[in-house]
């Protein structure tokens, strides 16, 4: 009988810095409970990986947890704030939650897609820009409000979008 092969291990994808963030975030729970850390895990893999969490990355952090990787999987997909594909270098994430939906971000989301030239879920040619519809950010005395890569920005209009464009790379 042949020995079965065993699959490469995917942990030795995460660095040794995003192990070492990872680890910070196991600390805060008691030490039967790790796995809690999935969701930041899950953040720090899709940083190192360039703003999207492809399957290897998401078995990597499943392993280093010590979780079943559908597990990992089912947090990687129920989330908005995780990709499954390729970003651009900025994603514009616009909430239409009801607070955002009733003081305009349909008319933010049309403006972005207008002026980028993409529709929801779309990255710009050359790879700039990703727009996203999300739901609460949990600004809504703000509204409407976009969060770009980690920043968010709020009381939003077509003008103001522009200028928060305009400053970016």
């Amino acid at each position: 009988m042949k020995p079965q092969s065993r699959p490469a291990p995917r942990i030795d994808l995460l660095s040794a810095k995003s192990r070492a963030e990872i680890d910070r975030w196991i600390a805060k729970y008691p030490p039967d409970h790790k796995r809690s850390a999935v969701m930041a895990a899950l953040r720090i893999a899709q940083d190192q990986n360039g703003g999207w969490l492809s399957s290897d990355f998401i078995e990597a952090v499943a392993e280093y947890l010590e979780m079943p990787p559908v597990e990992v999987h089912e947090v990687a997909t129920f989330y908005t704030m995780y990709d499954l594909k390729p970003v651009g270098r900025h994603k514009v994430c616009v909430c239409t939650n009801i607070s955002c939906q009733l003081r305009g971000s349909d008319k933010i989301m049309e403006h972005l897609q207008k002026t980028l030239g993409v529709k929801v879920g779309e990255t710009t040619p050359g790879g700039k820009f990703t727009l996203k519809e999300v739901e609460c950010l949990g600004a809504c005395v703000g509204a409407p409000m976009m969060m770009v890569d980690r920043t968010y920005y709020e009381d939003l209009t077509p003008e103001k979008v522009d200028e928060i464009l305009k400053d970016l790379e």
